[in-house]
């Protein structure tokens, strides 16, 4: 009867502490579980009801066999005198049967030499410790065959290079959707040879016959000197780029350029800045003049003086 109290304790400390693990756990059973509508719940409590009653049972049926059998054994003593089950199963594949330590036996399991007075006895392995020899035999037999002889399993270094080649994969998914996410906010001046060849192309096909094939301008503005008409920065070229000038007759370029190509073009044009065009034309706008950056070194003085100051 102890037994079984000590049983019903044991699964009600677990049922009181499934909501703590619920709520510290961050796997993906408890995300569908909150997702479930209130009929899915009442269905999911109907069966948790039906299996909680069929463990009740199976508990109940193990506790009446265990308690007929205490009772076999003490209406007939020579049923209680044979081993359990367990105590066969212990004695064939765990402990093993122990030879008896002390008088004549003893003295045939001592070994011939001693340290100190101290003398060996040639006891024998434990079965379970010799049965986790031979299975580690096996699986290295079995490895060794798997990976060497047949080939089938990757080595180490296959693993690595293919873990390398995902990585490789992974990271050019996240430069594709870094490079499509570009916007007038994150635009960034890219001097690379790569991408102002590619602005260079497209400016030829696309923006040469308004603003010239050297940028000195036509129909459209003088984008080689410092004047500019929607700003000078690349955050500003590359809006007038994506959203065009519909009053003055520049189209929108964010249907048929993609946003790496914006940004490409957009570095471009900043590219020819401070050069000479073959027939210039008049500067529209007002000038622009880039922020400066103050240096390190004369932010390091501003703050001595303010320090000095205090």
């Amino acid at each position: 009867m102890k037994k079984f109290k000590s049983l019903i304790l044991l699964m009600v400390g677990m049922a009181s502490s499934l909501p703590t693990f619920a709520q510290t756990s961050d796997i993906s059973w408890v995300a569908k579980l909150q997702e479930m509508d209130g009929n899915q719940v009442t269905l999911l409590v109907i069966l948790a009801v039906i299996l909680g009653v069929i463990l009740l049972l199976l508990i109940l049926m193990i506790y009446l066999m265990s308690f007929m059998v205490s009772v076999f054994k003490m209406q007939n003593p020579e049923l209680a005198a044979q081993p359990t089950w367990w105590d066969e199963f212990k004695l064939k594949y765990i402990t093993g049967k122990m030879k008896p330590v002390g008088g004549k036996e003893e003295k045939d399991m001592m070994l011939d030499h001693n340290y100190d007075g101290i003398v060996e006895l040639d006891n024998h392995m434990p079965p379970w410790l010799a049965n986790v020899f031979y299975i580690t035999i096996a699986f290295a037999v079995v490895y060794f065959t798997y990976f060497t002889v047949l080939g089938l399993g990757k080595t180490q270094l296959e693993e690595y290079e293919e873990e390398l080649r995902i990585a490789a994969i992974e990271a050019e998914k996240r430069s594709a959707l870094a490079l499509s996410s570009i916007d007038e906010n994150t635009v960034v001046f890219d001097n690379s040879t790569a991408a102002l060849n590619s602005g260079k192309s497209i400016f030829e096909a696309n923006c040469a016959a308004c603003h010239a094939a050297d940028g000195g301008g036509g129909v459209g503005p003088n984008l080689t000197d410092e004047y500019w008409i929607h700003g000078g920065s690349i955050n500003d070229v590359f809006k007038v780029v994506k959203y065009g000038v519909v009053a003055k007759g520049m189209i929108p370029w964010q249907d048929q350029l993609s946003p790496e190509e914006m940004q490409n073009v957009s570095s471009y044009i900043l590219t020819l800045v401070g050069t000479t065009p073959a027939n210039p034309k008049a500067p529209e706008g007002e000038k622009f003049e880039p922020a400066a950056e103050e240096p390190l070194e004369a932010i390091a003085e501003g703050e001595n003086e303010a320090e000095s100051a205090d």
